[in-house]
């Protein structure tokens, strides 16, 4: 991956995925786009399944905090 690439990447939005996010906690919905800039990188996911796994990890992060 280029450093172009990777710059893109971190600078992303989730723009097409607002609506996903918009009724997510604020610690949830940061902690889901952090889980899928994470997954693209590392793992190359699409970002829409990045997205998705995102919202999932984070719930159950969340969830676990809150015991």
């Amino acid at each position: 991956m280029t450093s172009l690439e990777l710059n893109e990447i971190m600078e992303w939005t989730f723009v097409e995925f607002k609506t996903s996010l918009d009724d997510l906690h604020p610690e949830v919905k940061g902690k889901a786009i952090k889980i899928a800039k994470k997954l693209v990188i590392e793992i190359d996911y699409t970002r829409q399944n990045a997205i998705k796994e995102g919202i999932m990890k984070a719930d159950e992060w969340f969830y676990d905090l809150e015991g």
